[in-house]
């Protein structure tokens, strides 16, 4: 098993930055691919970007590239989502996810976070 606990959350004004950060344990490995997810109220959960865990490789959303950056902290076992200029349309309750597989999409992870709430408005 593994256990993703995220955190970072809160309100922020237009324009501003926050970092998400996701601690994994558990039955880790250098395998896995490391999500963040995200859904606003009365929409379906949407891929925000993943990092693999091993190599570093990152992927992004369209609409993420440039403003959002995952990260990770092996030394941590700590997964990071530094988001810039957020917009009151990047409301939601942001999830960490994680995958043993190649495929990242919301059907295909096989551990979730309880996920972190992130409130971008003045």
């Amino acid at each position: 098993q593994v256990q993703l606990v995220e955190s970072g959350g809160g309100l922020v004004q237009p324009g501003g930055s926050l970092r998400l950060s996701c601690v994994v344990s558990g039955r880790t490995s250098s395998s896995y691919h490391m999500a963040w997810f995200r859904q606003a109220p009365g929409k379906e959960r949407e891929f925000v970007a993943a990092i693999r865990w091993s190599a570093g490789s990152t992927y992004y959303a369209d609409s993420m590239k440039g403003r959002f950056t995952i990260s990770r902290d092996n030394v941590k076992n700590t997964v990071y989502l530094q988001m810039n200029s957020l917009k009151p349309e990047d409301t939601a309750v942001y999830y960490c996810a994680a995958t043993y597989g190649t495929v990242v999409t919301k059907s295909a992870m096989n551990y979730w976070g309880k996920g972190t709430l992130v409130t971008v408005s003045s």
